[in-house]
């Protein structure tokens, strides 16, 4: 009797990365799902297809946060349309899956890569290039698009049954979907992805904040996710939009942080963070105040506004 293949799967919850679970398993594979999250992403959308789709797969959730950022700031292979550097992201988590795999003795690594569906992060020369650079070469399985690629070892070795593999190419998801029918799957996100890296607005302020500062931590992370941001030389200003994140601005705020709100009229809170590792200045300090007064309506033209100052 054939000893089974045990694999690890890098799963994301999205669309790919479940049919290729089902592929896996068809071919009687044991898959242990890989969840990763950052200060970027989190494991809520995996999560989620698990619980939906009833997966009984054991799962690792991986938290890399503080490699992952290193990358962020400083990607060997670049960034993608804004600030996601998508092919050393998926190297770093194929090097992390590598060495589990070792320490663990695993057989294989499974992806759900598609063939030129990310025509610039999932082309032929991409995908070769993740497979060499970390260590895989051999025990990189695709299953959605193997057939157009090299096989792997245990493919060779017959241990896998490589007709029983697909040959998905490009952009269109019209296979994946009717592929949807066959597994039943009963839950899978839309495919617009769950990284801030990729949104825009997101990315700017994050490019302000490298600029600014070759020591952000989490926290300025975090502090990106919420309210509106202005720059004042080497500080920052944020204001709440709403109640709720004038509330996390109070939670999220460092030692030498300054709050400023509105006593005697609604408006918004402002935290001013220094990145000169000193108090705001005065500028900042009165440029904070303008601001409050220009996002609260009921205190524009008054002159009885009162502030207060928060300091530590």
């Amino acid at each position: 009797m054939k000893k089974q293949i045990k694999a690890l799967l890098l799963f994301s919850g999205g669309l790919d990365s479940l049919l290729a679970l089902k592929v896996a398993e068809s071919l009687n594979i044991s898959v242990t799902l890989l969840i990763f999250k950052s200060y970027f992403f989190d494991e809520k959308i995996a999560l989620k297809a698990i619980k939906e789709n009833k997966l009984k797969n054991p799962y690792l959730i991986i938290d890399f946060s503080k490699k992952h950022f290193q990358i962020v700031k400083q990607p060997k292979f670049g960034y993608g349309k804004n600030m996601n550097p998508c092919i050393d992201c998926h190297l770093l988590m194929l090097k992390e899956a590598k060495q589990i795999k070792e320490k663990e003795g695993y057989d294989l690594i499974l992806t759900g890569e598609v063939l030129n569906e990310r025509p610039m992060s999932q082309n032929m020369s991409v995908l070769n290039l993740l497979e060499k650079e970390s260590g895989l070469e051999g025990y990189l399985l695709r299953p959605l698009s193997a057939l157009s690629l090299k096989p792997t070892i245990l493919e060779k070795e017959g241990a896998i049954n490589r007709k029983q593999l697909l040959n998905i190419k490009g952009r269109s998801r019209k296979i994946q979907l009717n592929l949807v029918q066959k597994f039943n799957l009963q839950w899978f996100p839309l495919p617009a992805g769950g990284c801030l890296l990729t949104d825009p607005q997101f990315s700017l302020k994050l490019k302000d904040l490298l600029n600014i500062s070759n020591k952000a931590d989490e926290n300025d992370i975090n502090l990106l996710k919420i309210g509106r941001h202005f720059i004042v030389q080497k500080t920052k200003i944020i204001l709440g939009r709403n109640q709720k994140e004038n509330e996390e601005l109070k939670k999220i705020r460092k030692e030498k942080d300054i709050l400023i709100e509105i006593e005697n009229y609604p408006g918004p809170t402002a935290l001013i963070r220094n990145y000169q590792n000193s108090l705001p200045s005065q500028n900042a300090i009165q440029k904070a105040k303008e601001l409050i007064i220009a996002y609260a309506p009921k205190a524009k033209g008054k002159n009885d506004i009162i502030f207060h100052q928060l300091n530590i």
